[in-house]
């Protein structure tokens, strides 16, 4: 399972960007690289980055580096943080784009001289020294400092870095207490489905309860679990006695056991093929006959040894006859084994063993949710940060130290066909009571070895196009595949760059320092290639699509490589939908997208803002028994998104109804599935209710759904207050719409989807 089953742990990457607050609106990140460029595996040098940080130089070391991987020549990367492991790479040409002042390049060169001066002079070259001391003296930083040393010197970098690549959302240091959607952000990475998480502040009589809730993919359990010792899955070496079949040494000694199959085998050929007899089949029968003779003539031999002999030549005696005679294929020969009893080393599991070293404590317990309580007349969330409602499943309560925990609810250990599939990876990160964790929560994260800082947008380009991909359903389009390998070898071979040039530095850290500076190299390869992985990709993605190049994708009016962030949700397009918004209008001409409330509240749902999913509303505090199916939706999987259907499109609604009577404003989305018929939202393929033939993700197919019930099923819900609002909120009573009315008025809302509140609600 990975966990406390080994004495040490693989390293993993973290977000290659840090925590700060991000411009008013996401970055447009339209300007693609020129196609054709950075993309050469053999790693040819063609740019580097724009300078180097000159922190914590280091002796040079004469090895024989691994070509560099090269860059886009006409996209510069933010500055990296080679030099804070104790790299000894020369500083590389300035990108023309973003060319470094030339001081800096000279102190950097400067100092890396006189690291290198100092260290030779010095009677421990192991040490990394620190930049001041470099210039004063030469006594040596230990090994432990240096990593402290360059942990601050990583952050300085990063925020230098966020200057040219900024957080798409940023993070805040509180939430607001009592939101019952909480502030949703995106992580970097690949850890998480969509890229997602929400920080919440519960309301409580100790303070506020933050907490971070997301659904990591299931790619990234292993990194997960690796970061866990979980009782029953810590190994302990014991000696046991135990009963065990061998040959005999002197079978062993003698090869009888080869010999006779030997001649056995060139017979049974001759046999099954009707040949006639060789020589060789002969002479082969004859040396083992010959062998075996040898060691029954010895007077020495045990009885054991006799018997043994005597087996071999019952079967050659039978090799005999079918040379001379002939016959049917003789049955298989089993090589001669005594019993013994042997001590023998075992690895078991050890119930309540110590944590090892480097790992979190785990324990594991029934599924619960985080049973939170929705004020109805504050519309304000609270929770104790104790009371939890029991879930048919498993997860784990993770100590992290200092007040800190997680509750993990892995996939390994939910067998999808008897337990609620939409748990399935659900993560959560509680801070101690008090406010003020925001980015402490995110930051944690690497302590279950999973990215832990905010996305960039050169990163949510990445996230953009795996989300097409997906939607589209361009996986297996010729040349993806191919793409997706060579942009994980660009990643892979950058890894190797680096760890080559800072072998000498890396042999001399123990254990613990070797994953602290084998996470950070993860971290600069992964930020060196992503806009050589973004290339391929798109490059890949457009030819699937019908484009030249990826050039020609990334200025196409649909392509959209941020996500939708002013509402409770985030959310990403797709191109074949944006760029393509009147042959969608079209399709759906005549047709809408409704939503009944089967007896729910509408003033209830306007209040709070959203149609949130049944595993949302379970968080959000909002009670159960508003789904039609919820319990059967937790199980199919159905229960992470909300339930949609495409109808003709009415003039007389009933009361209670949400309708869109322009499905693109939705269908512009790239989280949504759909089934012409009722089949519970089902994306679980061990559930019956799930059908691989019959869901879609293509809108032209669901513009003709004819099934009365059909239904789209979007991810976590839909902001009806922001631009995904529907166009006709249907009261039952011009008095509940007079009423739900003067409540937005109140809070502010006059318009709905660009439409002013009084067009939208009707009766």
């Amino acid at each position: 399972m990975g966990t406390g089953s080994k004495s040490s742990h693989q390293s993993y990457a973290v977000s290659p960007t840090a925590l700060a607050e991000a411009p008013a609106a996401p970055l447009d990140i339209t300007g693609a690289p020129a196609p054709g460029e950075g993309t050469d595996l053999t790693g040819a040098a063609a740019g580097g980055p724009a300078f180097e940080a000159p922190e914590l130089p280091e002796v040079e070391v004469e090895v024989e580096q691994a070509p560099p991987v090269e860059l886009p020549a006409d996209e510069a990367p933010p500055a990296e943080p080679d030099a804070l492991l104790g790299g000894a790479e020369s500083v590389p040409e300035p990108v023309e784009a973003t060319p470094p002042p030339e001081d800096e390049v000279q102190e950097a060169s400067a100092e890396g001289v006189v690291a290198e001066e100092e260290l030779q002079n010095s009677a421990e070259a192991e040490g990394v020294v620190a930049e001041e001391e470099l210039q004063n003296s030469a006594e040596e930083v230990p090994a432990d400092e240096a990593v402290l040393l360059q942990a601050e010197d990583i952050e300085e970098v990063q925020e230098e870095e966020e200057e040219t690549d900024p957080p798409l959302t940023p993070v805040p240091a509180a939430p607001p207490v009592g939101e019952p959607t909480g502030t949703p952000i995106l992580v970097g990475g690949d850890d998480f489905i969509n890229s997602e998480a929400t920080l919440v502040a519960y309301g409580s009589p100790d303070g506020p309860r933050e907490v971070l809730l997301t659904h990591i993919s299931e790619e990234a359990e292993e990194k997960l679990l690796d970061a866990l010792s979980i009782p029953g899955t810590h190994m302990e070496e014991i000696e046991v006695e135990e009963e065990v079949k061998e040959r005999l040494d002197l079978d062993k000694q003698k090869k009888l056991a080869e010999l006779t199959k030997t001649a056995v085998s060139s017979v049974q050929h001759k046999l099954k093929t009707g040949s006639e007899m060789s020589e060789a089949s002969i002479a082969k029968h004859q040396a083992a006959y010959d062998a075996v003779a040898d060691v029954l003539h010895d007077p020495s031999i045990s009885d054991d040894e006799k018997a043994m002999a005597l087996h071999y030549l019952h079967q050659l005696n039978v090799v005999k006859d079918k040379i001379d005679n002939g016959g049917a294929p003789m049955p298989w020969m089993d090589a001669y084994e005594v019993t013994a009893t042997k001590m023998v080393t075992k690895q078991i599991p050890v119930p309540n063993g110590e944590p090892e070293p480097g790992t979190l404590a785990a324990t594991v317990r029934k599924a619960s949710r985080i049973e939170a309580n929705l004020d109805p007349a504050t519309g304000q969330t609270s929770w104790d940060g104790v009371t939890r409602s029991s879930a048919n499943g498993t997860e784990y309560e993770i100590d992290m130290g200092d007040g800190w925990k997680a509750v993990y609810r892995p996939y390994k250990d939910n067998d999808p066909k008897t337990t609620e599939y939409s748990l399935r990876g659900q993560l959560e990160v509680h801070a101690p009571a008090g406010a003020g964790h925001g980015k402490d929560l995110v930051e944690r994260l690497e302590q279950l070895h999973l990215m832990n800082k905010p996305m960039t947008a050169s990163e949510g380009e990445w996230t953009y196009l795996a989300n097409n991909i997906k939607a589209q359903g361009l996986e297996g389009a010729p040349g993806m595949k191919a793409a997706m390998e060579t942009a994980q070898g660009l990643q892979d071979l950058q890894v190797q760059e680096i760890v080559h040039q800072r072998m000498e530095s890396l042999m001399g850290l123990d254990s613990d320092a070797l994953q602290t500076a084998m996470k950070r190299i993860h971290l600069e390869a992964s930020h060196k290639v992503l806009p050589m992985k973004v290339e391929v990709v798109r490059d890949a993605v457009a030819k699937a699509s019908g484009f030249s190049s990826g050039a020609e994708l990334a200025t196409s009016p649909g392509y959209e490589p941020t996500p939708a962030t002013g509402g409770k949700w985030l959310t990403w397009s797709r191109f074949d939908v944006t760029g393509k918004k009147a042959e969608i209008q079209g399709a759906f001409k005549g047709r809408s997208l409704t939503h009944n409330l089967n007896g729910g509240s509408l003033a209830s749902l306007l209040g709070v803002g959203v149609l949130a999913s049944t595993e949302k509303r379970a968080v959000m505090g909002i009670g159960g028994g508003l789904g039609m199916s919820e319990q059967a939706d937790k199980m199919t999987g159905g229960a992470n998104s909300v339930f949609l259907r495409v109808k003709k499109t009415p003039s007389s609604p009933g009361g209670g109804r949400l309708i869109w009577d322009d499905p693109s404003v939705l269908m512009r989305r790239s989280d949504y599935y759909a089934y012409n018929g009722d089949h519970y939202g089902a994306i679980n393929p061990a559930n019956g209710h799930y059908s691989a033939g019959a869901i879609t993700r293509d809108p032209m197919k669901i513009a003709s759904f004819s099934g009365s019930s059909n239904e789209i099923m979007f991810r976590n819900g839909i902001d009806l207050l922001g631009a995904e609002a529907p166009s006709r909120i249907v009261c039952h009573t011009a008095a509940e719409r007079s009423s739900i009315l003067a409540s937005l008025t109140a809070r502010g809302i006059t318009h709905l989807g660009g439409k002013p509140v009084e067009d939208v609600l009707c009766t």
